[in-house]
């Protein structure tokens, strides 16, 4: 493990995964590997349990670099499990990131009541994936609904970090700042490619309306179904015989 990037979601962080493989660090673990195979959450559960007993070598085992969830809510014992890893912590302007995540992940999480209504389902129980991203909300800033509280999150993140890693290991990068910081940081020349920019706030929002739209479409396909069986069945018993 070479580098352990520590930031909150919404800061940039799939765009920081997308930027270290380009420059060489890769494979990242990020999110998307527990959304690719669910199977891994059920690792990380163990670990909530107990984090300080936890084999990090191994849960990190082929991977040259870590971003953003679940990496962040254990950030402590990942970067001392890994002392020679340089840690960058994505950063933005607090309420703007309050305001970028209750936008989107809010929002998906708690959608307005016309979408709850057209999209409602019975409870079921959470599965591994949702009970990790519950424990990584419990730390980045909690569940982003009210203000004050997720930026006092937000901002005691950035302090516990500062006064915990040698400020020669340590990098706050913003990702708008492009590859000069984090490539002078890390030692390696600049891709002559534009920065990645993925999943920003139009992206997420143009995914998560697909996936409704979706969602609509098959019970919208499914009402017709049932209103022409019930139209056929209706038309059938009242057919002269």
């Amino acid at each position: 493990m070479q580098i352990v990037s520590i930031g909150f979601l919404r800061t940039g962080t799939t765009s920081m995964k997308l930027a270290l493989e380009e420059l060489g660090f890769g494979p990242c673990y990020h999110l998307k590997e527990l959304v690719n195979d669910p199977s891994r959450a059920a690792e990380w559960l163990t670990v909530a349990e107990d984090p300080a007993s936890a084999d990090w070598k191994r849960l990190y085992a082929d991977y040259n670099s870590a971003v953003g969830t679940p990496t962040t809510t254990f950030w402590r014992y990942v970067i001392e499990a890994f002392p020679n890893a340089k840690v960058i912590v994505t950063v933005r302007d607090p309420n703007e990131w309050y305001d970028s995540a209750t936008r989107t992940i809010g929002e998906a999480l708690e959608p307005p009541l016309p979408i709850r209504l057209l999209t409602w389902r019975p409870r079921r129980e959470p599965d591994l994936l949702d009970k990790v991203q519950r424990i990584a909300r419990q730390h980045e800033g909690g569940q982003v609904t009210n203000r004050e509280e997720a930026v006092a999150a937000f901002e005691g993140h950035l302090a516990d970090v500062r006064a915990h890693v040698p400020a020669d290991r340590l990098l706050f990068f913003r990702v708008r700042d492009g590859w000069g910081p984090l490539c002078a940081f890390l030692g390696v020349p600049e891709p002559a490619t534009p920065f990645p920019r993925e999943n920003d706030r139009a992206t997420f929002r143009r995914r998560h309306r697909k996936a409704f739209t979706r969602v609509i479409a098959r019970r919208v396909v499914g009402a017709v179904v049932v209103a022409g069986a019930v139209a056929f069945a209706v038309w059938a018993a009242r057919r002269p015989r």
